[in-house]
């Protein structure tokens, strides 16, 4: 009976210690997830994951920091948007008027595959409508002139 006891407590030390483990893996992949959806302040153009700047180390410090505290991902973007605006945002939200940017590209993209679509069935049937006899409504007096027109082209 003690054996197993022991066993068991013995395979929960080492459970918690595997548990832990994986957490602190987890936490740094957490950190990088978020950092990378933070816009880097003074380079403007990479994320805080991957910009070699010192101000972005602070930040990936911040967010690990915070992370560690229990704060949730939604929380440390709130923070981070309180202190320099939504603008820290590499992706805007999906909120009000930020709507036009994430649905303005497809948006575009169906409008001109329309276009080309239209565009590709007009020119199909004027291609048809050109090899189609004309009708005897025309003067006969244009159609003399054309035909003497012609005939001294050729010539």
């Amino acid at each position: 009976m003690r054996s197993a006891l022991f066993a068991l407590l013995v395979a929960g030390i080492l459970s918690a210690q595997w548990a832990s483990a994986a957490v602190a893996g987890s936490l740094e992949e957490q950190t990088l997830r978020l950092a990378a959806e933070l816009r880097c302040p003074v380079c403007q153009n990479l994320s805080v994951a991957d910009s070699p700047s010192e101000m972005a180390t602070q930040m990936r410090e911040v967010v690990h920091e915070k992370l560690q505290n229990g704060e949730s991902p939604d929380q440390i973007r709130n923070y981070f948007v309180s202190r320099y605006g939504e603008w820290i945002l590499l992706a805007p939200t999906r909120q009000g008027f930020n709507w036009v940017a994430w649905l303005l590209p497809f948006v575009a993209i169906v409008g001109g595959g329309g276009i080309i679509v239209l565009t590709i069935r007009r020119s199909i049937r004027r291609g048809h409508k050109g090899n189609v006899e004309p009708s005897g409504s025309t003067d006969p007096r244009y159609t003399s002139q054309l035909d003497e027109e012609l005939k001294e082209w050729e010539q």
